[in-house]
């Protein structure tokens, strides 16, 4: 899959990607809505320059999702990591400390098997990211950790592409609706070479920065995302998904 500039917006927001719902003719409001993902951003406006909050992230190496809770509303410290399908519930027992970077292992266990998952962040919340993973039966897992602020929900999609010359795989987008930014990570099957892509949101058309200027090559409505384009080198790019956190 063709790649474009990889770029994380700012300090402490740079988003992901969209979707394009289809519509039912009656009802242009129709679609699919995810009725497990919340509708407004979890993370306390005490926490946006905090190493405290919310961080949400993708994962390549089969497909998933993960969000940690740092102290967001509390004193707990978890996360919940969703990879495919199945969900694992992670604690660390790393106390915060306030105006201190927070970096620690968080641990469970998936299918009886130790689950372990290495997150680091800023003092400021700034720069969150996974350092290590060990996950069973997904070695080659690769993270994309962006942190929530109290003005900006920070919605998950976990989505598929094809191509014209029959290369398939993972695309799984983070973006922000408020900001009207997205970035997304793509992984062919087979591969264990991560790619990224990046781009705006604008009135539910997915655009993209090229050398000529903007160029929409999706959409998103409600919880989908549809789009196909033509990368640089004239492929053709097919790719859907829906939000799933």
């Amino acid at each position: 899959m063709k790649t474009y500039s990889f770029a994380f917006i700012a300090t402490l927001i740079a988003v992901f990607f969209i979707t394009g719902c289809k519509k039912d003719g009656a009802n242009k409001d129709d679609g699919y809505k995810c009725t497990t993902c919340v509708a407004a951003p979890e993370a306390l406006a005490a926490n946006n320059s905090s190493s405290k909050g919310i961080y949400k992230g993708l994962v390549i190496g089969s497909t998933g999702t993960i969000k940690f809770d740092i102290q967001n509303g509390g004193s707990t410290i978890t996360a919940t990591l969703v990879i495919d399908g199945t969900t694992v519930a992670l604690t660390s027992s790393v106390s915060w400390v306030s105006g201190q970077p927070y970096v620690a292992p968080f641990t469970g266990t998936l299918n009886g098997q130790s689950v372990s998952i290495g997150f680091s962040v800023s003092a400021n919340g700034a720069s969150p990211s996974v350092t290590a993973s060990n996950i069973p039966g997904h070695p080659n897992a690769q993270f994309a950790i962006i942190k929530e602020n109290s003005n900006a929900l920070i919605e998950c999609f976990e989505g598929t592409y094809t191509t014209s010359d029959s290369e398939a795989g993972t695309f799984n987008v983070l973006l922000s609706r408020t900001l009207g930014l997205w970035e997304g990570i793509n992984r062919e099957n087979g591969d264990p070479e991560v790619n990224s892509m990046d781009g705006t949101l604008s009135n539910g058309k997915i655009m993209i920065t090229t050398d000529n200027g903007l160029s929409e090559i999706g959409s998103l409505a409600n919880d989908e995302m549809n789009g196909k384009f033509k990368d640089d080198n004239g492929v053709t790019i097919q790719f859907k998904g829906k939000r799933t956190l």
